[in-house]
């Protein structure tokens, strides 16, 4: 939290005094000798006087306004452009502006998508899910990988090609079906295994 530059309560009315001894024809040095500040802080407070002449000058807080180090808003500008023009993660928007000649580190690139809003965060309510650790690959079978591919006939049917390959020995299993469903996934796996020398221990 930020907080004010002096806790005195006293100082808003003491503000507003000084000036009104301004205002009464008293020149910003008098005022100054006579309460014990600087002439330049008398005309400060003169500029901060409510137009509305209310009773005190509040207590601003001591935040400064800009940080010497910060970023110039045309790179702030050319980060956030990069980012919605692919919408690729940080490390690549970094690179796309070293690229085109823009110093910038890749930290500024994360903490200015952050503060942009532009970074997709963990959901705190997600479910955990436990993940099954990779089985260490010693022999044929020890992995099994299963996966689809989808080929276009036209603009309203396609053709499901469902591929298996076996991570260490590198043997693969293809086979076309009108359609994918968890039966003819089990089918197309027993398949597969009838067609090879060896035994699947891990279907991934």
């Amino acid at each position: 939290m930020y907080m004010s530059y002096t806790k005195n309560p006293h100082m808003p009315h003491v503000r507003m005094e000084t000036v009104r001894l301004y205002h009464s024809g008293w020149s910003a040095r008098q005022v100054g000798r006579y309460l014990g500040y600087h002439h330049t802080a008398i005309m400060k407070w003169f500029r901060k006087t409510p137009r509305s002449k209310g009773r005190i000058i509040p207590t601003l807080s001591s935040k400064p306004h800009s940080h010497p180090h910060s970023l110039k808003p045309k790179i702030v500008k050319a980060i956030v452009k990069q980012r919605l023009k692919h919408n690729r993660c940080s490390e690549v928007v970094h690179q796309e502006l070293v690229n085109q000649g823009i110093r910038v580190s890749l930290s500024s690139v994360k903490r200015t998508l952050d503060r942009q809003g532009l970074i997709k965060k963990k959901n705190p309510w997600k479910r955990f899910h436990k993940y099954e650790i990779r089985p260490e690959i010693v022999k044929a079978g020890d992995l099994i990988q299963v996966d689809t591919i989808h080929l276009m006939e036209d603009i309203k049917s396609r053709i499901y090609v469902y591929t298996l390959i076996d991570v260490f020995s590198r043997w693969t299993y293809a086979k076309a079906v009108p359609r994918i469903s968890a039966g003819n996934s089990l089918k197309f796996v027993k398949q597969a295994q009838q067609k090879a020398t060896f035994n699947f221990n891990y279907l991934q």
